[in-house]
């Protein structure tokens, strides 16, 4: 992808499956071996996308990107194991930052996604499923 993915704030989606190329490409560079992890990261990183593209913006499509922002922040945690809190933190913080920061990687990006939430009116945590696939049935 290169610089070309940096070009605009929707970047390149080639394959047309809602998530930025160079950030798929970077989730399976650097988790070649889980399944599991590739699934959450990618869920987070298709919510995070949505907050770029929506064609028309008002307070009940911000509300509804945020709530699968929220999933999908949520989603990442189903992977690690809460025996050690502390270590569920970081793990969970490294995983979403990962995404986060090659997501957010440019100020036009960063700005977009301060002005998508300005039609916040409120928010609520989702309940119930917060990942799209059940991510037991994958492997490691």
């Amino acid at each position: 992808p290169g610089a070309d993915a940096d070009k605009t704030v929707q970047g390149i989606d080639a394959n047309q499956n809602g998530i930025r190329d160079d950030v798929e490409l970077a989730i399976f560079k650097e988790y070649p071996n889980s399944a599991k992890t590739r699934a959450v990261l990618l869920q987070y990183a298709l919510a995070l996308q949505m907050e770029m593209t929506q064609p028309f913006v008002n307070t009940g499509t911000v509300g509804a990107v945020a709530e699968q922002v929220s999933r999908g922040y949520l989603c990442v945690g189903k992977i690690i194991s809460r025996e050690d809190m502390s270590k569920y933190i970081e793990v969970s913080d490294n995983l979403r930052n990962f995404v986060e920061t090659r997501q957010l990687n440019t100020e036009s990006r960063k700005k977009v996604q301060e002005k998508f939430y300005e039609s916040l009116e409120s928010g609520e945590v989702p309940s119930g499923v917060s990942c799209d696939i059940d991510v037991n049935i994958l492997e490691n």
